[in-house]
């Protein structure tokens, strides 16, 4: 008996792990972010977009970004959430309104990974445009303070609503339990236990949409538009045999942009300088 079981029990082990194997090689679509200075910084329509005069800004150095919406758009007049829905992030009304559940959001850095799926489940069609809605942003700034230069850490929060439990900015982590707009913040200053919370104005926050003549986002979203490259768009035939990775390239060239009273471009939130603006500017994705 001893010897018929052995063999069984080898021939089931093979089989699973083939299982497994043929599971793990399924081809997919993959999404990934890349933070990058040196993209155009686009306004709201998708227009090159100067520095306010009165205001100042600096390009931060990105750690984390979170997403909760990904759709792809066959063309330029394809409305928002009629092209192919991909994903859409956990929400609850825990908080009262419906809000985001930012302990259900993935974090990555950069070049990483945030979304994957098999690319049988996609839409086979020609997409020439990409949104993704940003929920949540994580990045260093410099500032002055007390005649010195300073570094700190800014959890940025810019999706709709966001309902929070709590979170952590650097070291240090704020209780929150309840909804948040768009626009609220957190900043831990580097080598000091302190945290500071804060509120950008409703409607500060840019979300650069290049179709805003041909298909808007809802006020307060955060549906960042952006195309394929004409020479290179995203094609699915749905007889893929190997993955296909989507490289979102996200311009955070002069993102955090604050309110610079005296001119000298420099951060002085002790001497009256606000933040006005922490919302990326504009997407690039390509396709490899």
């Amino acid at each position: 008996m001893r010897k018929i079981v052995l063999p069984l029990l080898t021939i089931a082990a093979l089989f699973f792990a083939s299982c497994k194997k043929d599971k793990d090689n399924v081809p997919k679509l993959r999404f990934k972010f890349v933070f990058d200075s040196t993209l155009p910084r686009l306004n709201n329509i998708g227009q090159p977009a100067s520095i306010p005069s009165g205001n100042a800004a600096q390009t931060p150095q990105f750690n984390l970004l979170g997403a909760h919406f990904i759709e792809l758009a066959p063309t330029a007049f394809t409305a928002l959430g009629t092209g192919s829905v991909l994903y859409i992030g956990e929400e609850t009304t825990q908080g009262g309104s419906k809000a985001l559940v930012f302990d259900k959001q993935k974090l990555v850095a950069n070049n990483g990974e945030f979304f994957t799926m098999p690319l049988k489940d996609v839409t086979p069609g020609t997409y020439e445009w990409l949104r993704v809605s940003l929920a949540y942003q994580n990045y260093d700034i410099t500032y002055q303070a007390l005649g010195s230069m300073w570094s700190g850490t800014i959890a940025s929060f810019i999706g709709y609503n966001t309902y929070i439990s709590k979170y952590k900015i650097k070291t240090q982590e704020r209780t929150v339990n309840g909804n948040k707009a768009q626009g609220y913040w957190g900043f831990e200053v580097a080598n000091f236990a302190q945290t500071y919370e804060g509120q950008a104005p409703a409607g500060a926050t840019t979300v650069p949409n290049p179709l805003f003549a041909t298909a808007p986002i809802p006020n307060g979203s955060c549906v960042v538009t952006g195309p394929f490259p004409t020479s290179n768009k995203l094609v699915i035939s749905g007889n893929e045999t190997k993955d296909i990775t989507v490289v979102v390239k996200v311009s955070i060239n002069q993102s955090f942009e604050w309110a610079d009273p005296d001119g000298n471009g420099l951060f002085n939130p002790l001497d009256g300088d606000y933040v006005v603006d922490m919302g990326v500017r504009g997407i690039y994705p390509e396709v490899q």
